[in-house]
């Protein structure tokens, strides 16, 4: 009788556990250069209209994720407000998106650094699940077709390199079958 028990049960617990790591994103694929960057919803601070990344269909995105509380954040985002001033007017979309708790902080944190590109707000920390995010500052560049071409954990956004390639992204209208219009990269470490 044990052994019967144990010939159902063993198999039952290994498919439970298949099954909950799936559920959870254990077992899914990692999002990263080359996959289709995944839909989401924010609160636009200056609106209160909703945002989804459908909203950017054809652009250049930055994508950053980010929050008041974390310091790296707070040396990253200078950087970004130069970049918009750069490429801002070419067309490049700055979409910074924070997962802080409270958006007041967020609305002070804008205030104090001037930031002048999109400030959306997710209270609820879904966009970091969405993304699988493992820390912050985390960034996506997302190319016209919706595809991400780099991703990576804070960096001095204004510099030239990363200028060159996003200016590459922009000038680029790229394949019309969706492939990544770039040779992409992946810069997994942080800049010092």
């Amino acid at each position: 009788m044990k052994r019967k028990v144990s010939l159902v049960l063993i198999p039952a617990i290994a498919i439970a556990i298949v099954l909950g790591f799936t559920s959870i994103g254990i077992a899914n694929d990692d999002l990263g250069v080359g996959s289709e960057a995944p839909e989401f919803r924010a609160v636009d601070l200056t609106t209160q209209d909703t945002v989804r990344l459908a909203d950017y269909e054809g652009e250049v995105v930055l994508l950053n994720l980010w929050a008041t509380w974390c310091a790296p954040c707070r040396e990253e985002m200078p950087s970004m407000e130069r970049l918009y001033n750069i490429l801002g007017p070419e067309g490049l979309k700055i979409v910074a998106v924070s997962v802080d708790f409270g958006s007041d902080e967020v609305e002070e944190f804008v205030d104090e650094f001037g930031l002048t590109f999109d400030i959306l707000y997710d209270g609820t920390q879904q966009i970091d699940q969405i993304y699988q995010t493992t820390g912050l500052p985390e960034s996506f560049v997302i190319d016209r077709h919706g595809v991400i071409v780099k991703k990576t954990w804070g960096m001095e956004w204004d510099d030239p390199a990363q200028v060159a390639f996003l200016r590459r992204l922009l000038s680029d209208d790229g394949p019309t079958d969706g492939a990544p219009s770039t040779p992409t990269t992946e810069d997994m470490t942080p800049s010092g």
